[in-house]
């Protein structure tokens, strides 16, 4: 009875080692709108933290990454319906999207802020942003935040396919500020000249129930080889020193987290 069943559990084995599959080519989700994260040179090649993230863990996988663009609000949809296989692209790790999707753990975690110009009437939030317009990533957990916290207070919230397209509404003046993620926006926005005169306004912003637990890679529930090959080479690029290096490259401080 034991050796059938013995037998019958390297049966098992065998036959989930056969059907697994070989990562050869990991095509990556992302969206290249989310400077320094996400986003393109001039002559069109993805690049960023994520992107180099992304390529240091198939190298590590001894797989070709091929990253494909998409718009952030079809992120998941596109990746349940196999146009790409994993999505490294700033997603942060909530409970609304582990019903849709699984993650890996984090490769990063880093806070939101409300951005507004200084020195005009908004000082606290959420009470002086009744009636001004509030721009966000549609599809976000900053849009969600926007939703839940500020619509109550008065604020329009309105959501937008892109950052940066949230930044040109800023500067041309159709928008009173934003939500974003503080690297991000500091980075994308606040450090250019477009941001003069722009500033963080409110507290830090990582309430678990809206921003969740870092950002990580997503993959399909079906994939978890794949989610497990992930996780494994994301240890051992924080182990050897990739992480840092890439890290390094990008900011002056560590994106790691809590």
């Amino acid at each position: 009875m034991k050796k059938t069943a013995l037998f019958g559990a390297i049966a098992l084995a065998l036959s989930v080692a056969a059907s697994a599959k070989e990562w050869k080519e990991i095509r990556v989700g992302i969206d290249a709108t989310y400077k320094p994260f996400t986003y393109k040179t001039p002559d069109g090649k993805p690049t960023g933290f994520d992107v180099d993230i992304a390529n240091a863990l198939c190298a590590e996988l001894k797989a070709k990454c091929v990253f494909v663009e998409q718009a952030w609000d079809g992120m998941i949809p596109g990746l349940n319906a196999k146009k790409y296989d994993a999505i490294v692209s700033s997603m942060s790790i909530t409970e609304e999207r582990k019903r849709a999707v699984d993650f890996t753990g984090k490769y990063y975690n880093t806070p939101s802020r409300i951005v507004v110009k200084l020195g005009g009437a908004i000082k606290n939030v959420p009470a002086d942003l009744k009636g001004k317009k509030i721009g966000v990533l549609k599809g976000s957990t900053q849009e969600k935040y926007a939703k839940g916290e500020l619509e109550g207070a008065g604020a329009v919230v309105v959501p937008y396919e892109a950052q940066d397209q949230v930044y040109l509404d800023i500067k041309s003046g159709r928008l009173d500020g934003t939500v974003a993620d503080s690297v991000e926006v500091y980075e994308g926005f606040l450090k250019t000249a477009d941001g003069k005169g722009w500033g963080f306004v409110g507290p830090v912003l990582n309430e678990p129930k809206y921003f969740g637990e870092g950002a990580g890679i997503a993959v399909r529930k079906s994939d978890q080889d794949l989610k497990a090959a992930l996780n494994k080479a994301i240890g051992t690029i924080r182990a050897n020193g990739t992480w840092k290096k890439i890290n390094d490259k990008y900011f002056n401080f560590e994106v790691w987290g809590k």
